[in-house]
């Protein structure tokens, strides 16, 4: 209480809970002197600042849960990928394989005819005649290349080893053939039972091309190789260097 006999000056001898006001009246600066006018100190660095809910405010245990989620796996366990699930083919491979022995069986037959005149065929001697007539430079030559090609390839087909290449010399052997029937009787003649008529040889140089941008399937020697199921632009580089290699022939053979 204040002693009205001193003018309001507080009693000495009394409480300070007696005129808490009192305690309030220090002066304080108008700004902000030092870091510690804001709370901080030693104490939030050291982890020994307050504590709320059991944790010292910027100490480690606060900064725990941060360092959990944000921590990189060290363990060094490598993560697997996913299995990728096959593709089913279903009968596919089993139909380029009845593709494949058909195609490549009759090319074998045929270059037996030429090479050694199986089956009435006309021979080396019969088949480099046939090539003379038909205005060849060098028919000795083309006779032991057509026959030893013919046969090559459709052996390589029926094993479905390198086939896309097999399958392009057939592509250039059929072109060939066609346009040597077009010589003999100029004018469209395609069906086959005329002498002249074609279409025999356009069916094997579409099934060649098939065969050259399909693949030779699962059941062949190329069969573990991707390109054999999957194949791309090696299959389509390979068409095209059969069909060069069938016209420049006919061009530049002659």
């Amino acid at each position: 209480m204040t002693d009205k006999e001193t003018g309001g000056e507080p009693d000495t001898g009394s409480s300070p809970y007696d005129d808490p006001t009192l305690s309030m009246r220090r002066d304080r600066p108008s700004m902000l002197e030092s870091d510690d006018d804001l709370g901080f100190d030693n104490s939030t660095l050291d982890g020994s600042g307050p504590v709320y809910d059991g944790a010292a405010y910027g100490g480690a245990a606060y900064a725990a849960p941060t360092e959990q989620i944000y921590r990189p796996d060290q363990s060094g366990t490598a993560v697997e990928p996913a299995p990728v699930a096959k593709a089913r083919r279903g009968t596919l491979d089993l139909g380029l394989l009845v593709l494949r022995l058909a195609v490549g069986g009759i090319l074998i037959v045929h270059g037996l005819q030429k090479l050694v005149g199986l089956w009435g065929g006309p021979g080396l001697d019969g088949y480099e005649e046939l090539l003379r007539e038909a205005g060849y430079r060098q028919p000795g030559i083309l006779a032991i290349v057509g026959a030893a090609g013919e046969l090559a390839a459709g052996a390589f087909l029926v094993l479905g080893l390198l086939t896309p290449l097999a399958a392009a010399a057939i592509v250039a052997i059929m072109i060939n053939a066609v346009l040597f029937k077009h010589e003999l009787e100029p004018g469209v003649q395609f069906f086959a039972s005329e002498q002249s008529g074609f279409e025999f040889e356009v069916l094997l140089a579409a099934a060649a091309v098939s065969l050259t941008l399909t693949g030779p399937g699962r059941i062949a020697v190329d069969g573990p190789r991707k390109w054999a199921t999957r194949p791309f632009v090696g299959s389509f580089v390979a068409l095209l260097l059969g069909v060069a290699a069938g016209v420049c022939l006919w061009i530049f053979g002659r």
